[in-house]
């Protein structure tokens, strides 16, 4: 059994692990009342991560295993700190006058915040009582767990969408494609607001024919506000060393400005309001 500890303030490019070692498997969590839960950190103050000011609190737990990732320590249960959902919203409290006062809100990352769906919904109907404007960043691959009361507590969903192309996805994720893009029908079949958000990794996802696959299956949903597309970085790349991991991206620069630009106009292009 897990111990309930503090809720740690911090950032998400500080490497924790091994905090809660009987924590369950990520793919083995049976929880379905949320009162406590495995968060890595939180930040006060975020302005990438939705629209004003936020708060952002990373969860711990994901089932895909992206080369890229810069955040392995958020893979695993145990690497996270075991927390009550009334400690939460308590910290939340602290903050959401100035968060409200500067048009931000709570967005809730990972990981993957649906792992700990029971847990994470708390949390958002904790937020909305307080009246701030939450937001979730998922990858949509669990979008199945998120009911239509899930949902309304989430004014935004920041999805990532990693490749249009099943083998590319499967190769830089280990999980198949067709989970995320159901969800994404769905959020678009209930106006549900969407940000898509894109890691461009030069020789991983910057193939023309894969953005273009993105681009066209987007531009159609009129529920999404915005693309995003995000340059791969190297700042996760100690926590793989440090967690004794293979990174297969060690050697991979940040792409240019001028692919960066490039990608961005395949989805203007395409009829999408990109950045």
């Amino acid at each position: 059994m897990s111990t309930v500890q503090a809720l740690e303030p911090g950032s998400r490019h500080e490497l924790r692990v091994g905090i809660s070692p009987d924590a369950p498997d990520e793919d083995k969590l049976k929880d379905e009342v949320g009162s406590f839960g495995y968060c890595h950190s939180y930040e006060t103050s975020s302005r990438y991560d939705g629209p004003g000011l936020r708060l952002v609190l990373f969860v711990s737990g994901c089932l895909l295993r992206c080369t890229y990732c810069h955040n392995p320590d958020t893979w695993h249960l145990k690497d996270g700190t075991y927390v009550s959902v009334d400690q939460v919203l308590r910290r939340l409290g602290d903050f959401a006058p100035s968060i409200q006062a500067l048009g931000g809100g709570l967005t809730i990352s990972g990981g993957e915040p649906m792992v700990q769906r029971a847990f994470t919904q708390r949390i958002f109907a904790g937020a909305k009582k307080m009246g701030l404007h939450t937001a979730i960043q998922t990858s949509g691959f669990l979008g199945d767990r998120a009911d239509d009361g899930y949902l309304s507590e989430i004014d935004l969903v920041l999805l990532d969408i990693k490749s249009s192309d099943p083998e590319t996805y499967r190769r830089t994720t280990a999980r198949d494609v067709a989970p995320t893009l159901r969800f994404a029908e769905r959020l678009a079949a209930m106006s549900k607001p969407v940000w898509v958000r894109f890691t461009l990794v030069p020789g991983e996802t910057d193939d023309p024919a894969n953005v273009d696959g993105i681009a066209r299956f987007v531009a159609p949903m009129k529920n999404v506000q915005w693309v995003e597309v995000q340059p791969f970085h190297q700042m996760g790349s100690f926590k793989w060393k440090a967690m004794g991991l293979e990174y297969k991206l060690e050697n991979i620069q940040p792409p240019s400005r001028d692919l960066v630009n490039r990608v961005i106009e395949q989805f203007r292009a395409a009829g999408c309001r990109a950045r």
